[in-house]
């Protein structure tokens, strides 16, 4: 039986007990059309601030053999494998791993992918891998503790792990953003960061033609609020040595290209964590 998580009383949060089973099934539901509009270009938070600030952060990766945890569709994936490396990517998610192969059959890097929670890594021996990287996947998942277990157990010893999420502080029940009379970002308010649990969101690309918003659903995506303390301390109980810490701001220049993330300068959207093990 998948571990099963708590919810919390939210506003969003879920009224049924939920696990990766309907982790799994949010994004089956998601996977063509979020597919078609990542591969569009209409994530820009990715394009233009978490995938840069996350490859500054994880450096070279030339000759590793990478996990990546969590891989979607598969467009970092693909961008780990231009970099270098030699990847295997997984995902609870099996149409997201038919839209993956799909495009390794078109564009073959020599990726590997396969459908699997990241808290059953049974496919992969102890010491498999050099580095697992995992990028805005980790708080889709039910039970994050046993994940770090399993993320330790297929990397080598001295093995890398680094991975984004939401920033856990400043991205959950967001109450309103305040601005100046000039329409400065002056901070958010926030709601109950400790009442952690599921809880559902429903949402579009903002950068998405407003015709395809139109012909379609907006995705639906279970999301796991967990603390701060959360998400590190499992890294250590397990035997991660934490290396580096990273609450990125975008640039100007990113800022330029999508307003919205002006904002985030001067409140992170996304946490970068860099671990060990030893």
């Amino acid at each position: 039986m998948p571990p099963r998580a708590t919810v919390c009383p939210q506003k969003g949060s879920l009224s049924v007990v939920v696990d990766d089973r309907d982790v799994a099934a949010c994004w089956d539901d998601n996977a063509e059309v979020w597919t078609r509009h990542v591969r569009a270009g209409y994530d820009t938070f990715r394009r233009f601030y978490n995938n840069p600030a996350f490859f500054e952060f994880v450096g070279k990766l030339s000759g590793q053999r990478v996990l990546d945890a969590g891989c979607g569709e598969g467009l970092n994936t693909r961008l780990f494998a231009q970099r270098g490396a030699t990847v295997v990517g997984v995902d609870v998610s099996p149409n997201m791993i038919e839209a993956a192969r799909a495009e390794e059959t078109r564009r073959p890097l020599g990726i590997g992918y396969e459908v699997a929670s990241m808290n059953d890594l049974s496919l992969f021996e102890d010491a498999t891998f050099d580095t697992c990287l995992s990028t805005m996947a980790l708080m889709d998942c039910a039970d994050y503790p046993g994940a770090i277990r399993e993320i330790h157990r297929v990397l080598r010893p001295g093995g890398l792990f680094a991975f984004n999420v939401c920033h856990p502080c400043f991205t959950y029940d967001i109450l309103d953003w305040d601005y100046d009379h000039n329409g400065e970002c002056l901070g958010v308010r926030l709601g109950a960061y400790f009442q952690e649990g599921a809880y559902e969101e429903q949402w579009w690309f903002s950068a998405a033609p407003e015709d395809e918003k139109a012909d379609t659903e907006p995705f639906t995506v279970l999301y796991f609020h967990r603390t701060l303390a959360e998400f590190l301390n499992p890294l250590c109980e397990t035997g991660f040595r934490l290396e580096a810490i990273a609450e990125p701001r975008p640039t100007d220049a990113a800022c330029e290209k999508d307003p919205r993330l002006w904002k985030h300068q001067v409140v992170p959207q996304t946490l970068c964590v860099k671990g060990r093990k030893g």
